[in-house]
């Protein structure tokens, strides 16, 4: 079945960087979209990164576009956020995902966040 593991979470002070990492098995990797997700408490679960199947097209909101950075190595099934100049407002669960289609999406368990002030 298809599993995505993040890993990479953790306590950092604002200014700082973070690189998650989701693992990817069970699906043609190379033919997903994959994409990052976050969701703070008492918020709806947001997009922050997306990127194609190639590598090739790479989407930010305005939220993050400058500070993350999302790439994906598929002969490692791998996708990666890197994440610059962490803010307090970036607290919050970080969810991998794959798009298949535009129709199916599969979900990872998520990475917790922690930016203090």
């Amino acid at each position: 079945q298809v599993q995505l593991v993040e890993s990479g979470g953790g306590l950092v002070q604002a200014g700082g960087s973070l690189r998650l990492s989701c693992a990817a098995s069970g699906l043609p990797f190379s033919r997903h979209v994959m994409e990052w997700f976050r969701q703070a408490p008492g918020k709806e679960r947001e997009l922050v990164a997306a990127i194609a199947g190639n590598g090739g097209t790479k989407s930010y909101p305005d939220s993050v576009r400058g500070r993350f950075t999302i790439s994906r190595d598929n002969a490692a099934n791998t996708v990666y956020l890197q994440m610059n100049s962490l803010k307090p407002e970036d607290t919050a669960v970080y969810y991998c995902a794959a798009l298949w289609s535009n129709s199916v999406r599969y979900w990872g368990k998520g990475t917790l966040v922690t930016v203090s002030s």
